[in-house]
């Protein structure tokens, strides 16, 4: 498919928060009548994506790359948006990341070129897939991670194509990863006899160390490059064109940066790809990436939240507490509660939601505690602020996106 596609999509009960008077319109016909999100027969709750923040971002990151000599391949799990993903590739990244072989799948339906799947990937019909579809186009590029010999036997068993993979660093008490040097030359040997494997590089997570400070992070990266001096001194990228060296994440992409300028050209016997992977940079949030995201006084540059959902007072039942009808299948609530920001009325004012705090989510609503002096009614629509963008856009499969004044100019699709 193209992204261009979407737009004929027709608009029905599927896509929540939509017009009830558009069904039967396609996604485009629906984006070309520029209806606004406040009056134009939306209905709460409803997701909404900034157009101008958006933009921001994605330029944002390209800049930062290019800046510090970073190929960027931008983590798509966190939107399986295929519009986004070409955005971000029109914005100069190198490839998607993937999470999965299902991610895989998606990415490939939409003509993604270029793919690091940062996870081991042991399952066969998925490797069978995948065999399939690098034998059926030369120009598709795939690395993988491996992080174990077992895992090396499970894929070169089940491959009928070759592919390119990275030994996958981890830490004691991380997540995946091998745990020291002499378990990642194992897996290297093992990717060695392999009939089906080629080793090309390095890579791993830093945001799943069990203790993440800027010393241990930069301790982790500096472990990281070494490894790769070492296995290229053994020469086991003997057969690759290039070296591989990425991490990366959305909160320590500014230690990547520092910890990768330190590797020279003549470094390696090969080209070394120094590639980043930060994913929820993209619409950024206002909780725990507003917090931890290195442009918040620690490197010069900014990132703007994308999100803000809407939704609608429906009860006032007791002094202090209003309930809106947004809850746990509309909102992220792993990484703090929803932030109530306005509150629009139904005469269209809009004034800051003082005094107003989110404590507690059911499956369709939200408790908000009202501190003295606080004014709501019910009817209001209240704009409420998210925290953490991969557990967002799971839970919407078509969102609008809007203009500063909320005019809706297009629409996202998800794929989960």
């Amino acid at each position: 498919m193209h992204v261009e596609e979407l737009s004929e999509e027709r608009i029905d009960h599927r896509f929540k928060g939509l017009p009830p008077d558009a069904e039967g319109l396609t996604v485009g016909e629906l984006a070309a009548e520029r209806r606004s999100v406040f009056d134009g027969g939306f209905t709460t709750p409803v997701l909404t994506l900034s157009a101008p923040a958006l933009e921001h971002n994605l330029a944002q990151l390209e800049e930062y790359s290019a800046k510090h000599g970073l190929a960027f391949a931008p983590h798509g799990k966190t939107s399986m948006a295929p519009q986004l993903f070409a955005r971000q590739l029109d914005h100069g990244s190198w490839g998607i990341t993937a999470a999965t072989p299902s991610h895989v799948r998606v990415y490939r339906a939409f003509g993604v070129q270029r793919i690091f799947l940062a996870n081991e990937l042991v399952d066969a019909a998925a490797l069978r897939w995948l065999s399939g579809e690098l034998a059926a186009d030369p120009d598709f590029r795939f690395v993988a991670y491996v992080d174990s010999v077992r895992g090396v036997e499970l894929m070169d068993a089940a491959l009928t194509h070759r592919v390119d993979v990275v030994v996958e660093l981890g830490a004691p008490g991380a997540r995946t990863g091998v745990r020291d040097e002499p378990a990642a030359h194992q897996v290297a040997e093992a990717v060695a006899a392999a009939r089906h494997l080629r080793l090309v590089g390095v890579a791993g997570y830093e945001g799943e160390l069990p203790d993440k400070t800027e010393e241990t992070v930069t301790a982790w990266l500096r472990q990281l490059v070494a490894l790769a001096r070492e296995l290229d001194a053994r020469g086991r990228f003997a057969q690759a064109d290039e070296i591989v060296l990425s991490a990366g994440g959305s909160a320590w992409f500014d230690s990547v940066a520092e910890v990768f300028s330190t590797v020279a050209a003549d470094d390696f016997s090969r080209p070394v790809l120094k590639l980043l992977r930060s994913g929820a940079y993209v619409t950024h949030d206002d909780g725990h990436y507003r917090r931890i995201t290195p442009f918040h006084g620690r490197v010069e540059g900014s990132l703007r939240p994308a999100f803000r959902l809407w939704a609608q007072v429906v009860s006032q039942p007791e002094p202090g507490l209003a309930v809106v009808n947004a809850g746990k299948r509309d909102v992220p609530y792993d990484l703090d509660l929803p932030e109530p920001q306005v509150v629009r009325t139904a005469s269209g004012a809009e004034r800051a939601a003082t005094g107003m705090r989110v404590t507690r989510l059911a499956d369709q609503h939200a408790f908000v505690a009202l501190e003295e002096g606080a004014r709501v009614e019910v009817g209001d629509w209240v704009g409420l602020g998210l925290s953490h963008p991969c557990t967002t856009f799971d839970k919407w499969q078509l969102i609008p996106l809007v203009e500063q004044d909320g005019t809706v100019v297009d629409f996202v699709r998800t794929f989960f």
